[in-house]
């Protein structure tokens, strides 16, 4: 997979919105101290963009399990029913992006490559498409036509908690390095990390909210295996 096949520019984007049809898009607006996101959106977005909720749409909080987690995985008949309320076929060129180093976006296009479906990350997010001169409207989401697309779960592979607990590879820890090491936990119960496992926030791959050169990826990933091929890096986020 290139980086063309998961990130769209912004002037590329810009070039595609005129097309028809345009691609659809997702505007993701979420942060840890701010998960709801909608008044953000309201207040400026991207010309057709739908606002979708990361914690509704993207994680199944209907489960009663403790050990479930935060954010645990929607089933696949409720992302199914979220897919088509977006208006997404099997031939839709999508586009999924936000405004916080592109956090947000990545798991919803992670949720719709696990689905079966194509999708690309907007690099740099709003900003960038400010920045190459894109003009934002404002108001609510518009209206679409849902379709009736069918999905194919399981594209991309998972693991649970105890498999994570026995896992013999390399194990990465995308959250911030303080919450890794413990000096600070804002949400969970226990400060820390899954033995064994190696710090590589998720940050460090966008530097100023841009996607990380191939070369900046490289030195990144010798130091979680010296000998790790870049290509072949997966990180797990709790």
């Amino acid at each position: 997979m290139s980086r063309s096949d998961v990130l769209i520019s912004a002037d590329e984007l810009l070039t595609r919105m005129a097309d028809s049809p345009a691609p659809r898009l997702l505007d993701v607006r979420w942060t840890l101290p701010k998960p709801d996101g909608r008044d953000d959106f309201a207040a400026g977005h991207i010309p057709g963009a739908l606002y979708v909720d990361l914690d509704t749409e993207l994680a199944d909080h209907g489960t009663t399990d403790p050990t479930a987690g935060r954010h645990p995985l929607p089933s696949p008949d409720a992302f199914r029913e979220t897919v088509r309320s977006w208006g997404i076929d099997e031939g839709t060129e999508v586009v999924v992006y936000d405004d916080n180093s592109s956090l947000g976006a990545a798991r919803a296009w992670w949720l719709l490559r696990w689905a079966g479906l194509s999708a690309r990350v907007l690099d740099g997010g709003l900003a960038a498409f400010r920045d190459a001169g894109g003009t934002l409207e404002t108001g609510d989401s518009p209206e679409v036509a849902p379709s009736a697309v069918e999905i194919s779960p399981g594209q991309l592979p998972v693991i649970d908690a105890e498999a994570a607990a026995g896992f013999d590879g390399v194990l990465l820890d995308a959250r911030a390095g303080e919450r890794f090491r413990g000096e600070t936990e804002p949400l969970d119960p226990q400060a820390g990390h899954i033995p064994g496992a190696k710090s590589a926030p998720a940050t460090d791959n966008v530097p100023r909210g841009r996607s990380c050169p191939r070369r900046c990826c490289a030195n990144v990933s010798t130091t979680w295996v010296p000998s790790m091929v870049p290509s072949a890096c997966t990180a797990v986020r709790g």
